[in-house]
């Protein structure tokens, strides 16, 4: 195969992703096959209720033959048809059958058929238990690797938590020296890799204003340490700066790249600045994972009002790649 064909975990089985897929492939022409790990049964009902006509065909992972797979038509992995499809996908169910479509999905990136994973919209309350802080860490330990990071992109402006889903409590026993070296020389090395540029990289302070009422200042003692010793290795790297001026359009214009102290730190001016026009890409894996930058959004189900546009952007970029 010319193109390695893109993996798609259609993710949560309540969700907008079947809306937006489809709406995708009716928008967007790919180069690379895609192969979707599904259930058939659950996927045979989402194509009579969106009408989709693109041809399909259903491949055996027990005798899986490279030269079966092409662009021509949706390639379908199934995932126990038979056990899921008479019972409505409680939480229990659920659970198994996105862990089983996930352990395809590893299990093909293993054997050498692809490196590019795309997965819909998981409910990570629900799915990881707890036992995980996000999808990210999920799919990072099941490969064994330990210096991942989040990367939310957009062509203008990207943004890099340093500390995923935690508690803003537990956030500032996390941040040290060794973290934002680690997060900042993945970022570099991602950009060079993927990009073919170096990328100018902004970090935030963890305080307000990058001050402190308190004897101990992160922001001083800690973060710009890092981001000095990290100059010195001559990687494109400003700060600290306050996180309320960081996102004004005269300050993001001088970054591609603005790393974070933690999620909603960034998350949230990204998502107001771009709202869905971001792709969620893990950095660290051997091989390309990238998600749609949302939620199952079970509310919108059966609305047919969802915009495909991150799930447009996560697909042409695998399919550049």
């Amino acid at each position: 195969m010319k193109n390695k064909p893109i993996l798609i975990v259609t993710g949560e089985p309540k969700s907008v992703f079947f809306e937006i897929f489809f709406k995708s492939l009716k928008s967007v022409k790919y180069k690379s096959p895609l192969i979707l790990i599904c259930n058939l049964h659950n996927f045979k009902q989402e194509i009579k209720k969106f009408n989709f006509k693109k041809k399909y065909k259903v491949l055996s992972t027990s005798n899986l033959k490279k030269n079966e797979i092409d662009n021509k038509q949706l390639n379908l992995i199934d995932i126990a048809s038979k056990k899921f499809s008479k019972r409505n996908f409680d939480t229990k169910s659920s659970k198994k059958y996105i862990s089983d479509s996930f352990k395809m999905a590893f299990q093909l990136i293993k054997n050498g058929l692809t490196y590019k994973l795309l997965n819909g919209p998981v409910n990570k309350i629900k799915f990881l238990d707890n036992k995980h802080l996000g999808v990210t860490e999920y799919i990072a330990e099941h490969f064994n690797e330990k210096k991942i990071g989040m990367l939310i992109y957009n062509k203008k402006l990207s943004v890099c938590p340093l500390t995923t889903h935690l508690p803003l409590k537990l956030v500032s026993k996390k941040i040290t020296k060794k973290l934002i070296i680690e997060k900042i020389r993945l970022i570099d090395s991602f950009y060079k890799k993927n990009f073919k540029f170096k990328p100018k990289i902004g970090v935030t302070g963890l305080n307000p204003h990058c001050e402190s009422v308190l004897k101990f200042n992160e922001d001083k003692k800690i973060v710009l340490s890092a981001i000095k010793s990290l100059i010195i290795k001559e990687i494109n790297v400003k700060g600290p700066f306050p996180a309320d001026t960081i996102f004004l359009k005269k300050n993001r214009k001088n970054f591609d790249v603005i790393l974070g102290m933690y999620h909603d730190q960034v998350l949230t001016p990204i998502k107001t600045l771009f709202e869905y026009n971001a792709i969620n890409i893990t950095m660290g894996l051997s091989f390309l994972r990238v998600s749609p930058d949302h939620g199952p959004n079970e509310k919108m189900i059966g609305k047919n009002k969802s915009t495909p546009v991150s799930l447009i952007n996560a697909l042409n970029f695998l399919d550049q790649k």
